[in-house]
């Protein structure tokens, strides 16, 4: 029986793979979130896990009390006429268009991350949303959205009493 000596296989191959392990991890990264947006978010929206196919879109923060569910976009530079918000169903979507303000003189911009354009989002409410009773306000920035609760799902306290004998 004849040994084979073990040869380091370091060199080329290792180098190669240090090369592409960032953009392999990236790459992994970006599918991870695109499949998970694809999956929680509601059917109407799907294409919005692509973010070269979407463009702009505002963040939106879901929140509930006891009498009502609001929904606040994070909406900087816009105007309250840009705004559109629609309720169908239990589906609601704020759309509307972010407009690029920019007038440059003798400047040369090498990169440029603030995004305009027009944009959807909608957000599947709970079935206990009262969608005829509904406002919207619009200050600094931050779009907030009431949706007052039906009166059926508002808690209420039952009082106990003592059973007598």
């Amino acid at each position: 029986m004849s040994i084979i000596p073990w040869r380091n296989k370091k060199g080329a191959t290792e180098l190669a793979e240090r090369e592409f392990e960032p953009t392999l991890q990236r790459f992994r990264f970006e599918l991870d979130r695109m499949f998970d947006q694809f999956f929680s978010e509601p059917p109407g929206t799907w294409p919005e896990a692509f973010p070269g196919l979407r463009g702009w879109r505002p963040s939106l923060d879901l929140s509930e009390t006891d009498k009502q569910v609001i929904v606040r976009a994070e909406m900087p530079g816009g105007e309250p006429e840009d705004i559109g918000i629609t309720i169908s169903g239990n589906l609601l979507t704020i759309s509307g268009e972010k407009r690029e303000d920019r007038e440059e003189r003798g400047q040369s911009v090498y990169r440029a991350e603030r995004r305009f354009g027009s944009f959807r989002r909608s957000v599947a409410l709970p079935d206990s949303v009262d969608t005829d009773s509904i406002s919207a306000e619009y200050d600094r920035g931050l779009l907030t959205v009431h949706l007052a609760k039906s009166e059926k799902a508002v808690a209420r306290r039952i009082p106990v009493s003592l059973k007598k004998k």
